[in-house]
């Protein structure tokens, strides 16, 4: 795609990750001295050196425990990461078992014929949850979302981006306030399935165009 270049690039997006402390109620699953975590780290390298080149980014608002918390991939639960992008993805939990993750089925779902894939990132990159349960999902903070927004505006300069979509509300208000176009889909958890599965028809001719 962009070559050496883009490699080093990825290279320092995913070192700036990992160099992020955060409060005791959200986890970086970048972070280094921690062999699982540097898998999710090769994971995200791999995400991004495959994906392409994207006209199409879609925000969502924070990782689930099951989902990108344990994968490194946005919208991406275990079971999501190994059927989708392939066997070179790898897990980075111990045991057989792996995690489903609702929304990133539909999400995974709905973009499966949607060409070229978009590229999906959340306004907090990071897994924020109730204190004391890591285990438990919770909408991040004003100041997680202020940490969150520079690492969204270096992805969006690494890729030819051309439609933005805000997955709910709080994406939306991201995204506005780092003055940033985009469109908004229904987010597809409680009951959201269907307006964000319309949504997203909707905007996936504008990448036809």
């Amino acid at each position: 795609m962009y070559g050496m270049r883009a490699a080093m690039r990825f290279d320092r997006f995913i070192d700036a990750l990992a160099r992020v402390v955060l409060s005791d109620r959200a986890v970086n699953q970048y972070a280094r001295g921690d062999r699982w975590n540097a898998i999710r780290r090769a994971n995200l390298r791999l995400y991004l050196e495959r994906i392409g080149e994207p006209r199409m980014m879609l925000v969502g608002e924070a990782p689930s425990h099951r989902g990108g918390r344990l994968t490194g991939i946005p919208f991406t639960s275990e079971s999501i990461m190994l059927r989708h992008l392939g066997p070179a993805f790898r897990k980075a939990t111990p045991g057989p078992k792996l995690s489903t993750e609702a929304s990133a089925t539909i999400v995974w779902g709905t973009i499966a014929c949607i060409e070229p894939r978009p590229l999906l990132w959340n306004a907090f990159p990071f897994h924020p949850f109730e204190r004391g349960n890591p285990k438990s999902n919770r909408t991040p903070t004003r100041e997680e979302l202020r940490i969150g927004a520079p690492f969204l505006e270096q992805l969006i300069g690494l890729f030819p981006i051309e439609i933005i979509v805000a997955i709910g509300n709080l994406a939306s208000h991201s995204l506005t306030k780092l003055g940033i176009a985009h469109e908004k889909v229904r987010h597809p958890s409680q009951g959201g399935k269907k307006k964000f599965v319309d949504g997203m028809a909707r905007l996936s001719q504008l990448t036809r165009a």
